[in-house]
């Protein structure tokens, strides 16, 4: 067999972080203060999100998860630091413990006049803090090809990311309430397979036409083809609490993209299930995140979740040593150790009983192992 180039299987991540007030621990609009200031050290990868207490960051294109780890943990140091000179902590986590939305700024901008005048409301509570993956792609052809056959472990991986235990200052019963948030918008969750680029293409167009959405960036799928760059992007993760588990989490994309392509290499596909059956799995992972069972649809059986990301490890294992990430992807077995971002979340408000303990321990681990 030929040698497989992974070359093309580059990395960005970008990540949205809350704005906290470091006296009531509230989320707090920073009036695009971080964002300004950010901008003159680290130019256009911090920009303002829908609502002002949210800053996104996104790294350069990134060859491999060295790289991606050096951007992200760059980002970090970065928008932290520049928010402690304006007074204001920063965190990482899904949802806020116990801010309420209602009483949150939207951040005055055409685009976002738009969606919340189109959303209403949907649009208004939508205060969440998501982690999207975007790996480099040969052609958009192979980038369909990808999409379609990684829609089936998208739970599996969305499980290691759950983050967002609370909202509005109550105990959700979700590892990841962020999900049943976004879950108000159109668009969102897991997409149909494609059986074509063209196909896909053809139905973006089709909305645009319709004057349902005017460009293809509203549509907010859980993983999708770009519209304009040669990359798959992930979008079901809540954003982890540590750099670690961003870059674990990016790494286990980027495997199996490069898994998939090996396989299609070597004219085998990947089995493809239905949008309802992975849904199942979604819903599960958002609930019991890495302590419930999925379910293995090829025995047609539940398993332990943690088997099955263990399976997963198994199924990528030959191509992580050409991507350089064997470190990265290791780390899975730590987060199955020490739990979620959600599970440790709840830990502390068990031996605390009290949010703002767990807004610092957010707060507090944004640069843990930095």
């Amino acid at each position: 067999m030929a040698n497989i180039s992974y070359k093309h299987f580059t990395l960005g991540v970008e990540e949205e972080y809350m704005v906290i007030d470091p006296v009531s621990r509230e989320l707090k609009s920073h009036e695009q203060k971080i964002v300004l200031e950010g901008q003159k050290v680290i130019k256009d990868k911090v920009k303002a999100e829908m609502h002002q207490a949210v800053v996104e960051v996104g790294t350069d294109i990134c060859q491999d998860v060295d790289e991606a780890f050096m951007d992200v943990a760059t980002l970090r140091k970065t928008i932290s630091g520049v928010a402690g000179e304006l007074g204001l902590w920063i965190g990482a986590s899904g949802t806020h413990p116990f801010s309420h939305w209602e009483s949150q700024l939207i951040t005055e901008h055409a685009r976002y006049n738009e969606i919340v005048n189109e959303l209403q409301e949907a649009a208004r509570s939508n205060l969440i803090f998501g982690l999207h993956v975007h790996v480099g792609m040969e052609t958009r052809e192979m980038a369909n090809h990808i999409a379609n056959s990684t829609r089936y472990f998208l739970p599996h991986i969305y499980a290691l990311s759950t983050n967002s235990p609370f909202w509005e200052g109550r105990k959700t019963g979700y590892k990841s309430f962020r999900t049943k948030v976004f879950d108000k918008f159109p668009r969102t969750g897991i997409p149909e397979a494609f059986e074509s680029i063209e196909a896909y293409d053809n139905y973006v167009k089709m909305l645009v036409k319709t004057n349902c959405i005017d460009n293809a960036k509203k549509i907010w799928w859980d993983l999708r083809v770009h519209p304009f760059f040669n990359t798959v992007e992930f979008r079901i993760c809540d954003v982890p609490m540590t750099v670690q588990e961003t870059i674990t989490i990016a790494a286990l994309f980027q495997a199996i993209c490069a898994k998939i392509y090996k396989l299609r290499a070597q004219n085998l596909n990947f089995i493809q299930y239905s949008r309802a059956l992975i849904n199942e799995n979604k819903w599960r992972a958002s609930r019991y995140g890495i302590d419930g069972s999925l379910i293995d649809f090829g025995k047609e059986s539940e398993v332990n979740t943690r088997i099955l990301i263990y399976e997963l490890l198994d199924f990528i294992d030959d191509v992580v040593p050409h991507l350089g990430s064997r470190h990265a992807v290791n780390n899975v077995h730590k987060m199955m150790e020490e739990g979620t971002g959600a599970d440790r979340q709840l830990k502390v408000y068990e031996q605390t009983n009290n949010l703002v303990n767990v807004v610092d321990y957010i707060h507090t681990s944004f640069l843990s192992g930095l």
